[in-house]
């Protein structure tokens, strides 16, 4: 009886340790989600224009930093939109292509977004003379993760940011990169009509 009361624990015992082990190589392996960073932002303002001329068009330039903290996944981007309002207004719209980004990456990509409508690029110059413009940033996205071999389901991506602009048409503050964190509940509002 002491024999098979033994062989019991030593089964559960066999049990338990493979499943410690499978929850650490889980947690492990689980990669982590990369990061999105506004790192540098244009607008057009009175100090930026040529001999005085009024740049109102509402230009957008922009620095998108894109991070992999995952040291064991490489990450597969769909198309990236950005969406770029001034308060409720909407001011235009951008679309990174796909691409793949390797393990502990960074990489940067620069672009610019015109405004849809010129009202709201000379709201958006009117609010940088006065010293202060606040911008929204919208982003979506889908990603898969390849980790040793293997590639994940794909996983939605929906992040925004606010972004203070000043006089000199540059982001505002001490804090001059703008990390993109999850959304508010009005974001599906705004968002899915350009999905």
């Amino acid at each position: 009886m002491c024999k098979a009361g033994s062989f019991y624990l030593w089964i559960l015992q066999l049990i338990v340790l493979l499943a410690i082990l499978a929850l650490g190589l889980w947690l492990t392996l689980t990669p982590k989600n990369p990061t999105f960073t506004i790192v540098e932002l244009t607008l057009p303002s009175s100090k930026n224009s040529s001999a005085g001329t009024d740049n109102q068009d509402g230009t957008i330039s922009y620095t998108l930093e894109i991070s992999n903290p995952s040291k064991d996944s490489t990450v597969y981007y769909d198309e990236i939109l950005l969406v770029f309002y001034f308060g409720q207004d909407l001011i235009g719209n951008n679309k990174i292509p796909a691409f793949e980004q390797g393990k502990g990456d960074k990489i940067q990509k620069s672009n610019h977004v015109d405004a849809n409508d010129k009202k709201v690029g000379r709201a958006i110059s009117d609010g940088i003379s006065k010293g202060k413009a606040d911008l929204k940033v919208d982003l979506a996205t889908k990603i898969k993760y390849k980790t040793w071999g293997v590639k994940s389901k794909h996983h939605e991506v929906k992040l925004e940011a606010e972004i203070p602009v000043g006089s000199d048409g540059k982001i505002l503050g001490k804090k001059k990169h703008i990390q993109l964190r999850n959304p508010s509940k009005k974001w599906k509002l705004r968002a899915n009509k350009f999905l």
